[in-house]
């Protein structure tokens, strides 16, 4: 299975990092965690953030591997790509958490160039 594939895996599991960064709380209510959520401050706020953006860039991301592979490009350049994503979007993650708002949107920037470029290397 080329390594592009299972960037789509490591993409669909990196929201559950931040996740786990935004509940790791003793108090967590785990019977109502939406409203729970609503109320968190700091950089567990911010994590919460990231994982609802995570989840949002995933299938964009995604669709522009398959659609990549579907077009014959390059697995090389496929794979690159991918990894270049996934990298982005660790750092994005950290950058959020870390309240480093310009290096997690220039982050953010990279990861979208590398989903638009799949798209377009086929």
């Amino acid at each position: 299975m080329p390594v592009s594939f299972w960037c789509i895996l490591v993409a669909g599991l990196l929201p559950y990092a931040a996740t786990l960064i935004a509940k790791s709380r003793k108090d967590f209510d785990n019977s109502n965690p939406r409203q729970w959520l609503a109320h968190l401050e700091g950089f567990r706020a911010r994590a919460h953030a990231a994982q609802l953006n995570s989840f949002e860039a995933f299938p964009f991301f995604a669709a522009a591997v398959l659609v990549a592979h579907a077009r014959g490009a390059q697995q090389h350049t496929v794979d690159m790509l991918a990894i270049a994503f996934i990298v982005a979007r660790v750092l994005y993650l950290a950058m959020y958490v870390a309240n480093l708002a310009a290096l997690r949107s220039l982050a953010w920037l990279i990861g979208l160039i590398c989903v638009v470029s799949l798209f377009l290397v086929g």
